[in-house]
């Protein structure tokens, strides 16, 4: 039997996607994919206000934004296909492009062609954990930090520090409460700094917090992503906690510390570089690392 020729077979599998997003109980396309849509697969099809786009340069994305698309921007590393859906379902979240409620398709691959189809409801269990509707974060955190830290975290997670892996805490948000229930273990390195210039929006403030991972303890970051401290140890009460055994004091103080006030958690392991969000106590995201830079 003649074998399938693969380009014609990788145009049909994008018909069928569009075709599918064109439904309409369904709410958004979720493209997280670097290879553009050929345009004249788009032409008249009306899902253009469906579409959302996540790719990994920042250029791509202000070319298509100035196009009138929607889209985010995901670290450009070569996750497994799930965690990179996982990724870039968050970064839709905290943008605001993704509402809770909404069922989307989301489509990725590798190379040039989709290979993979997700059909999720926002909100709900999703693979191993990703309770998104946890991180339905209060009005006071702004969407572009949450994305900022998240970014960052992958990146430490991936790349360490000086080749070496690294392990880090970053607590965002209800900072008076979380510096009164911590202390300082080292000297702050942020201390005397202006908030203009050690907010994480800056790029020297998450390369300092890059740099700073190494040392022990918890960085406290405001919700509008003022760095607060670094180097803080935190004190709440590691009772009642949802936290898997395996996992160490990193983990353990990033639940607690969610319990007791209205923060969320970034940790980043050190064995393994997963990165997982705490809220209220519990995992509410957990992104593996498929392979570590050495």
């Amino acid at each position: 039997m003649a074998e399938a020729n693969p380009s014609k077979l990788d145009r049909d599998i994008l018909k069928m996607v569009l075709n599918l997003a064109g439904r309409k109980e369904v709410a958004r396309l979720l493209y997280i994919h670097d290879e553009p849509l050929p345009p004249e697969e788009l032409r008249r099809r009306p899902i253009k206000r469906k579409l959302l786009f996540a790719v990994t340069s920042e250029q791509m994305v202000e070319e298509l934004r100035e196009k009138g698309f929607d889209a985010v921007l995901i670290p450009p590393y070569d996750y497994a296909r799930i965690e990179r859906i996982k990724v870039a379902v968050v970064n839709g979240l905290t943008s605001g492009l993704l509402k809770e409620g909404q069922v989307i398709l989301a489509a990725t691959g590798l190379k040039k062609s989709l290979d993979t189809l997700i059909k999720l409801k926002i909100g709900s269990d999703f693979d191993e954990r990703i309770s998104v509707d946890a991180l339905d974060l209060s009005e006071e955190f702004h969407g572009q930090v949450i994305e900022t830290l998240l970014d960052l975290a992958l990146r430490i997670g991936h790349d360490g520090f000086e080749g070496h892996p690294v392990g880090t805490l970053l607590v965002v948000g209800d900072a008076v409460t979380v510096m009164e229930k911590s202390r300082q273990l080292t000297i702050n390195p942020f201390q005397g700094v202006s908030e203009a210039e050690r907010n994480v929006l800056n790029p020297r403030i998450r390369e300092a917090i890059r740099s700073f991972s190494i040392l022990d303890g918890a960085f406290v970051v405001r919700e509008d992503g003022v760095v607060m401290a670094a180097g803080r140890y935190l004190q709440a009460g590691t009772y009642n906690v949802d936290v898997p055994l395996g996992l160490g004091a990193r983990h353990t103080a990033a639940a607690a510390i969610t319990k007791e006030t209205q923060s969320i958690s970034i940790t980043v392991s050190q064995t393994s570089g997963t990165v997982r969000i705490f809220r209220d106590g519990h995992i509410a995201l957990e992104l593996h690392q498929p392979v570590r830079r050495t």
